[in-house]
C-alpha cells in the first residue's frame, strides 16, 4: 500500500492500551498509519493537552506511524452538532494526508465520528469494537444518535468487522455479514514476567503471597461487588488502572482503604509485567449488562499470556474462547469469591504457566491484525517486503 491507512479510534492513542491502540501499532506493519484521535471539544480546551499546541495537533510517533488530534467545535457530540464535528473531523485528516505528502488509499473506523467517507475510493471497514448503544450512558452520549451513525457506517462501509460474536448478529440487522476480529494479547511482552522489577509502590512481601489483581480501567462496567466479596476473604488484592469520575462515590474509597487491598492508579502498558508479576490470579469482574456481553476483554487474555490464573464472570467472550478449566467463570459474589480462593491455591507450575501461554499464543494481537488486513486487501507478502 503506498497511500496512508486512517485508523479513526475510539479512544486517544495516549489513553488506556486497548483494541485501537494494539490495531494501529500492528497495522503499521502492513502500511504507514495515521491514528486518528475522537474530536476533542473546545469547551475542554482549545490546545491539546499534551503538546499545548492549539488545533489540529499532528504528530510523529515513531516511523511509519502519526497521529491526529483534531479540534471541534463546543457540543461537538450533540444531535445536529455532531454532523458538523464529523465534517471537520474529514477535513482535518485530509489536510493531515497533505502535509505528509501521502493519498489516502484505506480507512478503519471504529470510532463513533462518521470518517467513512474521508476519501473517496479508499478501501472502507467499520471495526465496531464496543456495542456504543447499550453503553451510550458511560460515555454520555444520545443512544439514539449512536444507533444512527452505527447503521449508516455499517452499510456505508466497504466491509465490517466486530470484535465479539454478539455483535455479529447485531450488524445481520444491518443486512451486512460481520468477520469477526477478537481481541487478541501480546504474550511477547511478558516473556519475562518473574525478571521484571518489583513495583516500588506495593509491599515487598506480596511477591511471596497468593495474590489476586485487576488490571484494567474501573469504570461502570465492574462490579464492585465482586471485588469486596474477594476482599473479604482476607485476600491480598492488587487493582491497578485509572478510576472513572464517579464511579462508587461510597464503596470504592471503602475498598481501597482496607489494609489487604492496594490500588496504584493508572500505569503504562510498559509497567505492566512488573505488576503482573506480583499478581497470581487476575480478575475479569464485570457486570452482567448488554454492553459488557457485547464487549471482549483484554485483560482475560493478557493474565493468560502472563502464565497467570483468571477468574472470569460469564461473558459470551469468554465462551468463545472455550478455555475450558483455564477460565473459571463465576457468578454472583460468593461463587466469583470461591473461584478465587480455589484458583490461588493451584501450583503455578512450570507445566501449566506453559500451557496458559500456549493458549494465549493462538489468540496474539499478530493473528488478530491478519484479520483485519485481509478485509483492508493487505497480504502477508507486503508486510514482508516492508
Amino acid at each position: 500500500m503506498n497511500g496512508l491507512l486512517v485508523y479513526a479510534g475510539g479512544t486517544r492513542y495516549d489513553g488506556v492500551s486497548g483494541t485501537d491502540r494494539h490495531m494501529a501499532d500492528r497495522l503499521a506493519g502492513f502500511a504507514d498509519v495515521l491514528y486518528v484521535d475522537p474530536p476533542r471539544p473546545v469547551t475542554s480546551g482549545w490546545r491539546d493537552p499534551e503538546t499545548g499546541e492549539a488545533g489540529h495537533v499532528l504528530r510523529e510517533v515513531r516511523p511509519g506511524l502519526w497521529r491526529l488530534s483534531p479540534a471541534a467545535p463546543p457540543y461537538a457530540y450533540r444531535p445536529g452538532m455532531d454532523r458538523v464535528t464529523a465534517a471537520l473531523a474529514r477535513r482535518a485528516v485530509r489536510g493531515a494526508a497533505r502535509r505528509l505528502g501521502r493519498g489516502i488509499a484505506a480507512v478503519v473506523v471504529a470510532g463513533s465520528t462518521d470518517l467513512v467517507d474521508v476519501a473517496p475510493g479508499a478501501r472502507t471497514v467499520r471495526y465496531t469494537t464496543d456495542d456504543l448503544v447499550a453503553g451510550a450512558g458511560l460515555i454520555r452520549m444520545s443512544a439514539v444518535r449512536l444507533a444512527r451513525a452505527e447503521r449508516s457506517m455499517s452499510t456505508r462501509a466497504d466491509a465490517v468487522a466486530v470484535v465479539s460474536p454478539g455483535l455479529v448478529d447485531r450488524v445481520s440487522r444491518y443486512g451486512r455479514k460481520a468477520a469477526l476480529v477478537p481481541n487478541g494479547c501480546d504474550v511477547s511482552a511478558y516473556a519475562g514476567i518473574d525478571d521484571a522489577p518489583l513495583p516500588a509502590d506495593l509491599p515487598a512481601e506480596l511477591d511471596e503471597a497468593a495474590v489476586a489483581g485487576f488490571v484494567g480501567h474501573v469504570n461502570a462496567r465492574i462490579d464492585i461487588a465482586l471485588l469486596e466479596a474477594v476482599a473479604d476473604g482476607g485476600t491480598p488484592l492488587v487493582l491497578v488502572g485509572p478510576v472513572a469520575d464517579g464511579y462508587e462515590p461510597e464503596r470504592w474509597p471503602l475498598l481501597v482503604e482496607r489494609p489487604n487491598v492496594h490500588w496504584v492508579g493508572r500505569k503504562a502498558y510498559e509497567e505492566l509485567p512488573s505488576y503482573l508479576r506480583v499478581i497470581d490470579v487476575g480478575l475479569t469482574p464485570y457486570a452482567a449488562t448488554p454492553f459488557n456481553r457485547a464487549s471482549f476483554p483484554l485483560k482475560t487474555l493478557e493474565y493468560l499470556a502472563a502464565g497467570r490464573g483468571v477468574v472470569s464472570t460469564d461473558l459470551p467472550a469468554t465462551a468463545w474462547l472455550a478455555a475450558g478449566p483455564l477460565i473459571p467463570v463465576a457468578h454472583g459474589p460468593h461463587e466469583f469469591a470461591a473461584a478465587v480462593a480455589a484458583e490461588l491455591s493451584v501450583p503455578r507450575t512450570p507445566a501449566l504457566v506453559r500451557r496458559r501461554r500456549a493458549f494465549a499464543a493462538r489468540h496474539d494481537w499478530h493473528q488478530r491484525v491478519r484479520l483485519l488486513a485481509d478485509l483492508l486487501g493487505l497480504t502477508i507478502r507486503e508486510v514482508a517486503g516492508r
